[in-house]
């Protein structure tokens, strides 16, 4: 994966959420779980690493904003 950006955790509150799962499916349906309550960039797909079981994905989760609160997904690569 790439480096994490300091933009991602410039505050507190601020997170970075690297998965490893079997397979996207899987990964999908956590980041959707972690996006339903702290949602502020989603992956729109996997990656897989030459040589490493299963896929990656990597999410950015705000835990200062209010539950229940929409909010447009913002893909960073």
């Amino acid at each position: 994966m790439d480096p994490i950006n300091e933009v991602h955790v410039s505050g507190p509150g601020l997170v970075v959420v690297d998965v490893a799962a079997a397979d996207d499916d899987t990964a999908l349906a956590f980041q959707q779980m972690l996006a339903d309550r702290w949602a502020r960039a989603t992956a729109d797909r996997t990656t897989r690493d030459a040589g490493e079981p299963g896929v990656r994905l990597r999410c950015y989760l705000d835990l200062n904003q209010p539950v229940g609160v929409e909010v447009s997904p913002v893909v960073s690569r």
